[in-house]
């Protein structure tokens, strides 16, 4: 295959996750023990436990400005200010006649949305690793869109795979 096709599959580019090391499962169960909080990964240990990162679902609810890309933007902007993470790439998109889809590419994850503005309903996800804090970008979120109503479900991803790993 010739350096343009696999520039064309993604293969070899130096960027984001195309630069990191794709030697498998066996590389993951030969490393340091996850539990060693001097471990330089991204991991969260809390409460004797440890995950990926926090996974948030949030239902704006009663919101205002669900169908405005600009204002969406901004809020996922303020949610990375807030929350102390890190902005890589911000992409929506208005449907006709109403309704915008949108995500924020972040170094510890994303966060994403779809609006049906015309029931004022925005359904939102945090999901961030590391030392990054998703449970600030609720109260962003509410202000963002004068929301009447928050709705906030957490789920710790990769804990059970993680401790499997531990155990294997």
């Amino acid at each position: 295959m010739t350096d343009a096709n696999l520039f064309r599959l993604g293969i070899g580019l130096e960027t984001g996750a195309h630069a990191e090391d794709h030697r498998g499962h066996a590389a993951v169960n030969a490393t340091r023990d996850v539990f060693d909080d001097a471990r330089d990964d991204h991991f969260i240990r809390r409460d004797g436990r440890i995950f990926a990162g926090t996974h948030l679902i949030i239902e704006v609810v009663d919101g205002e400005g669900l169908d405005d890309e600009a204002r969406i933007q901004k809020a996922f902007r303020d949610c990375v200010d807030e929350c102390g993470a890190t902005l890589l790439h911000i992409h929506t998109h208005k449907f006709s006649p109403q309704g915008v889809s949108g995500v924020a590419v972040l170094a510890e994850s994303h966060i994403s949305v779809h609006t049906w503005p015309e029931i004022g309903y925005g359904a939102f996800d945090v999901f961030m690793c590391g030392d990054a804090e998703p449970w600030r970008a609720v109260e962003v979120l509410r202000a963002a869109f004068d929301a009447g109503d928050i709705r906030v479900k957490e789920l710790l991803r990769g804990e059970d795979v993680v401790a499997a790993r531990v155990a294997a």
